[in-house]
């Protein structure tokens, strides 16, 4: 008999963003152009490339772990 995949925990509003590209954006390949703001902590920055929307991500969601780790 095979077994059913277990079925994944709901998506945290915490680890949630809004992504804007600008109107312009993507009428180039691999043009990234606009803003990100957490949900929750509203936390925001424009960027330019994939490399920065991303570090952003990064650095908020690594700040979240730091504030709940069990240490502190």
């Amino acid at each position: 008999m095979e077994q059913q995949p277990q079925p994944k925990p709901p998506l945290s509003p915490q680890r949630s963003f809004v992504v804007q590209f600008r109107a312009d954006t993507g009428a180039q390949p691999a043009v990234y152009d606009g803003r990100i703001e957490h949900v929750t902590s509203g936390q925001a920055t424009l960027f330019s490339s994939p490399e920065e929307l991303l570090a952003f991500i990064t650095r908020v969601l690594t700040a979240m772990r730091t504030e709940t780790s069990p240490d502190r």
